[in-house]
């Protein structure tokens, strides 16, 4: 039995952080009912942003954000639609979404309203700024809440370099956890009190969050951007091989593997270099330029398979920078069912799955369907008879199964 077997969630989410909670989810057993308006998901069209199909046949890009789920679609501005979505609640554990608060006050779905109706209900919503301040009301997408107004691209520089590129919704997969792990702690508490609760997650906040180390240490001096050659653990840096591949080595007990690291590289002559060898003394003096381009030169004299083979066997964690098409082929990621592959009209591809993992069951995936394919089963499964299923799709209410693009 899976860990959520049982617990009902309704997901009326877009694009890409809250609906990925509600897909990982439904990975972890749950009954997912995605509700969608009657223009559906936007995020059903953003392979023309990643760079892949997007058909009702194969759309990866949708797939990653919205597996095991059901679809239905219902027009929340509709008296019918509303009393539909009412009947979904009534029976509903988690309620997820990021709509702003502004729209969701509209619909009646704000958390005041829900809570009142619905009290057994954890109510979700993942925020692009927070609930208050001046921003609060203000769109909410990764690349400005969460990689620039959270601090990541500022940080993650280069000094004098321009800010990464980094693959679209590289934050919001990491909030899609975050969110998860709120609603299961709010899950195992109305367990005991049997009352519902309040979960938001914003964007912002969590990317702050997740670069803690540096804004802890930034107003004890330790400033971002830096180059490469401020690193104040040169230990801890990406090197150029011979062969022109990128190394990221991380020995972060500076003091205790200089004299190893610099012996493995072919200079015994600094073991315990008076300037070198101690982390502090050397960022008193200023010397971390020094020492990053003697390792600079040192590792530059191996190709990438020589310096791991002589790293790894000594207990230097590093590795190899990889590219998302070197994952592809990484045994590791296959052995640990990191990834899976799904039988798609343009052959086999790759998709990740959630990196959480259970003793009792293997993971599993449910590729998306179009939009609305659910919507008359869910109405039967709301004791909503043929006739009046077909009354609500003729005012619409609601609609049936759609194709892309219609």
């Amino acid at each position: 039995m899976k860990p959520l077997e049982g617990v009902k969630v309704v997901d009326l989410t877009t694009f890409l952080a809250a609906p990925t909670c509600a897909r990982v989810l439904g990975e972890w057993g749950a009954d997912v009912i995605k509700v969608e308006s009657g223009k559906g998901d936007p995020g059903r069209t953003q392979g023309a942003v990643f760079g892949m199909p997007y058909t009702d046949e194969e759309n990866l890009g949708f797939d990653m954000s919205n597996m095991n789920k059901k679809f239905m679609t219902i027009n929340l501005k509709n008296p019918k639609g509303k009393e539909v979505m009412d009947k979904l609640l009534t029976n509903a554990d988690v309620f997820i979404t990021n709509i702003r608060s502004k729209s969701l006050k509209k619909l009646g779905l704000d958390y005041e309203t829900v809570a009142e109706k619905y009290p057994q209900i954890i109510w979700t919503q993942c925020l692009g700024y927070g609930e208050a301040g001046p921003e609060k009301d203000s769109a909410g997408f990764d690349v400005t809440c969460y990689m620039a107004r959270g601090g990541v691209y500022g940080t993650t520089v280069n000094k004098g370099g321009d800010p990464m590129i980094p693959t679209n919704g590289f934050g919001d997969f990491q909030v899609s956890l975050c969110l998860a792990s709120g609603i299961c702690a709010a899950l195992y508490n109305r367990n005991r009190t049997g009352k519902g609760d309040k979960v938001t997650v914003s964007l912002h906040h969590a990317a702050v969050f997740m670069l803690s180390t540096g804004m802890v240490s930034a107003q004890y001096g330790n400033q971002y951007p830096k180059s490469r050659y401020e690193v104040i653990a040169p230990t801890n840096n990406v090197y150029r091989t011979k062969d022109d591949k990128l190394l990221a080595m991380c020995a972060p007990e500076y003091d205790r593997d200089f004299n190893k690291i610099m012996t493995l590289v072919g200079r015994e002559d600094l073991i315990d270099h008076p300037d070198y060898s101690n982390c502090d003394h050397m960022n008193e003096l200023g010397k971390n330029r020094e020492v990053v381009e003697i390792l600079d030169n040192a590792i530059g004299q191996f190709t990438l398979e020589e310096i791991l083979k002589i790293f790894k066997s000594n207990d230097v964690p590093c590795e190899i920078c990889m590219t998302p098409m070197d994952v592809y082929d990484d045994e590791q990621v296959w052995a640990n069912d990191v990834m899976t592959k799904l039988d798609c009209p343009s052959g086999q591809r790759n998709i990740p799955l959630n990196p959480v993992k259970f003793g009792s069951f293997k993971p599993d995936v449910k590729v998306t369907k179009a939009q609305g394919t659910d919507t008359e089963d869910i109405m039967k499964e709301l004791s909503y008879d043929e006739a009046q299923i077909e009354e609500y799709i003729a005012e619409g209410a609601v609609q049936g199964k759609k194709a892309l693009g219609v």
